[in-house]
């Protein structure tokens, strides 16, 4: 927008200044030429009023005079019988015509005639003429132009100087209200913008404020209502448990008993999770440790599959834009897919590294029978019993982070899940 404002000035300042010089440098032109005219017709009627007065001596004294000023300006005179006195010249079809009695002047391609007639009576009809070349109807022109250019230059800078500075003060504004819009895709939900600048983008800045306020009240009310229903889930939880010990089988009720306790802290981690965006603001982790201890959790699970377990994680800290909670839910979905969806002894590998451009990158792979679909990570798509949430969900936590998931199967069999981790969502 600023290079378009510049060109806009630069372009009409460039035709104001047409304009303005093309018209003006004509001027100077005409001016002169016209100043050159006036001193050889000054010339010419002076040696015209020394012919007139008949006296060949005062006519030779002015007519010397005149060609010896210096002035540039040939004067001759054309006496009857084509004699002439001064300086050289060809007695052209002007000169017939002025000898007829007729003052004129001629432009030619050499310069311009100034042609005087005088009635000499008995004498005949004498011919002044002064002759201006192109050079001294151009004299001072090119100097005068060169000015005209610098001080068009002059202006076109200052125009275009302005004219930046105007743009800046105009999209100065804009990028703040780019910058808080960043940050609100962040999560940043405090972020604000100050209204400045003209009218329509003070607007959009009061607009922007506006929106991000509705959307924290937004979220805020769903976060209360989640956390709302999951203090309701409390009760029937807690009857259920209450229900487990009137279990006759010991092994069932432990069993069940678990089951309960894994849907407890679910539950309390809903209610932290809906608390807690308002107390930390946008998440982040180390994936390193995360990884680490979900790994080291379900390693015991693959020791009674026998199922040989490579675990390839980078030393950290590795931040990632996503709350440990969160990463550990996505690493446990994954690797609950790879026990549930490949036979017992089914090799599979964990590798987590840093990213360059921040965040980590986290791949799990099986050499189980892979995918039934190229890329089963929309919510309810899945190639087996499962309903396909656990793809969608680590997907989500990889977006939310400013990341991506990518699921494939391998040539040379399994499947690979790979979860980009942002450092923070973009």
């Amino acid at each position: 927008m600023r290079r378009r404002l510049a060109l806009l000035a630069v372009a009409t300042a460039s035709l104001v200044l047409v304009a303005f010089l093309v018209p003006l440098a004509v001027l100077v032109r005409t001016l002169a030429a016209e100043r050159a005219t006036a001193t050889a017709t000054t010339w010419a009627q002076s040696v015209a009023t020394a012919a007139a007065l008949g006296d060949q001596d005062t006519l030779d004294a002015t007519v010397r005079q005149a060609n010896g000023s210096g002035g540039g300006i040939p004067v001759t005179v054309f006496l009857p019988g084509n004699r002439f006195l001064g300086a050289p010249a060809a007695r052209g079809p002007g000169v017939e015509l002025a000898a007829r009695g007729r003052s004129i002047t001629v432009d030619t391609p050499a310069g311009r005639e100034i042609l005087v007639a005088v009635q000499g009576g008995a004498r005949g009809t004498m011919v002044v003429r002064a002759f201006v070349g192109q050079e001294r109807l151009r004299q001072g022109v090119g100097r005068a132009w060169l000015v005209l250019g610098l001080v068009g230059l002059a202006l076109l800078g200052v125009g275009i100087a302005v004219a930046d500075r105007l743009a800046r003060s105009l999209i100065r504004p804009v990028g703040e209200v780019a910058g808080v819009s960043r940050r609100l895709a962040r999560g940043d939900l405090d972020a604000r913008v100050e209204p400045a600048g003209p009218a329509e983008i003070r607007e959009v800045g009061s607009a922007l404020n506006h929106l991000a306020a509705r959307i924290r009240e937004l979220l805020a009310r769903e976060r209360e209502a989640v956390a709302d229903l999951s203090h309701r889930l409390r009760t029937p939880v807690t009857a259920l448990r209450l229900e487990v010990d009137t279990m006759r089988d010991k092994d069932e009720a432990a069993r069940v008993e678990q089951a309960v306790d894994s849907v407890q802290r679910m539950v309390d981690q809903v209610i932290r999770e809906a608390r807690r965006f308002d107390r930390d603001g946008v998440p982040s982790c180390d994936a390193a440790q995360v990884v680490a201890e979900r790994v080291a959790f379900w390693s015991a699970l693959a020791d009674d599959q026998d199922r040989p377990l490579r675990a390839d994680i980078a030393d950290g800290p590795i931040t990632v834009g996503v709350s440990g909670p969160e990463l550990a839910a996505c690493v446990d979905l994954l690797l609950e897919n790879v026990f549930a969806h490949t036979p017992d002894g089914t090799p599979f590998s964990v590798e987590l590294a840093a990213r360059p451009e921040g965040g980590a990158r986290l791949v799990i792979a099986d050499r189980g029978p892979g995918f039934a679909h190229p890329a089963p990570v929309d919510r309810g798509a899945s190639g087996g019993s499962s309903t396909g949430l656990g793809l969608d969900i680590a997907r989500r936590t990889a977006e939310d982070s400013g990341g991506r998931l990518l699921a494939r199967s391998l040539p040379s069999g399994g499947a690979e899940v790979t979860v980009e981790l942002g450092s923070g969502p973009a």
